[in-house]
């Protein structure tokens, strides 16, 4: 009994790591496309996704600090505004959807993600306009923050819910 819980949590944290990784290499311009004021990442489809399969957390750990670390190699100047922000919005998503059992869980998905995707929006906006000092610089890049935390928010209910991610997850952490 007490090596099974072990390898659950050897498990759990493998994943953790794994889905970090994924955070940080997509944090990269290599992945990304380039925008008016920076560049379109999809890390938040990593972040979101994350959230709805993992604890607040292990949420917290993919979304905030993979983001900060991936700030730190590739482009320093807003790794702490990361940190709160995609921190804050997968601890969001993650408490949305966990701990109940929901009638329409798609439905708490789509809620979890789309308040997630403001918090985005929201603290990247705020967080460029006292990083670079001028509020001209996030209304720039504010239209591609809808976009990108758009197409995250959409993807990843995607792959947890209709391609069967989060049911195979639960599934394999409940065995």
């Amino acid at each position: 009994m007490q090596r099974q819980r072990w390898d659950q949590k050897i498990q759990r944290l493998t994943v953790i790591s794994l889905l970090m990784a994924m955070n940080i290499i997509l944090s990269m311009s290599v992945f990304s496309i380039p925008v008016p004021g920076g560049h379109l990442y999809f890390c938040d489809t990593v972040i979101c996704m994350s959230a709805m399969l993992l604890d607040p957390v292990g949420a917290f750990v993919v979304g905030g600090i993979g983001s900060f670390l991936g700030d730190f190699l590739f482009y320093p100047a807003p790794m702490f505004v990361s940190l709160v922000t995609h921190g804050l919005q997968a601890m969001v998503i993650a408490g949305m959807t966990h701990g109940k059992a929901y009638r329409h869980p798609v439905r708490m998905a789509i809620a979890a993600v789309s308040v997630g995707a403001a918090i985005m929006v929201a603290g990247y906006t705020l967080g460029r306009a006292y990083v670079y000092a001028t509020p001209e610089i996030a209304l720039i890049k504010l239209p591609f923050e809808v976009l990108q935390a758009a197409l995250g928010a959409v993807l990843s209910v995607i792959l947890c819910y209709p391609l069967g991610l989060k049911k195979r997850f639960d599934s394999f952490f409940r065995s």
